[in-house]
């Protein structure tokens, strides 16, 4: 397994789902997850989504810029940070971003997001 080509991967499913459809990303997240989200500490699958889904816009884009990743544990998780662009529709300027993902492998040989934590970042 590549690290790096595993992050990549996600990383590009993630935000492609994020964008076309929120409520996709359920798959992603556990009961045991948690995502942190300017701040705001949520847990559980159920609860992620409804946070995700409930935020105040209809149509974003996220544009990557970075995405690096490293092995975590012996449990073979996996930390990807991500920093970007947030692109709102009808807005002129772009949000940037940074999101640390932590994945677990689950027994079908996939990854499942065991920790989450986005922030704005403001210049």
């Amino acid at each position: 397994m590549d690290p790096d080509a595993v992050a990549k991967a996600f990383v590009e499913h993630y935000y492609t789902t994020f964008d076309m459809d929120r409520s996709g990303l359920s798959n992603l997240y556990q009961d045991n997850s948690m995502l942190t989200f300017e701040g705001q500490k949520i847990q559980g699958n159920a609860n992620i989504v409804a946070k995700l889904v409930s935020l105040p816009f209809t149509q974003c884009k996220h544009t990557i810029t970075t995405v690096d990743c490293q092995p975590s544990g012996p449990a073979a998780g996996m930390l990807v940070f991500v920093s970007g662009t947030l692109q709102l529709a009808g807005e002129q300027h772009g949000l940037k971003f940074s999101q640390m993902f932590h994945l677990m492998p689950t027994p079908q040989g996939s990854f499942y997001v065991f920790n989450d934590i986005f922030r704005l970042n403001y210049a």
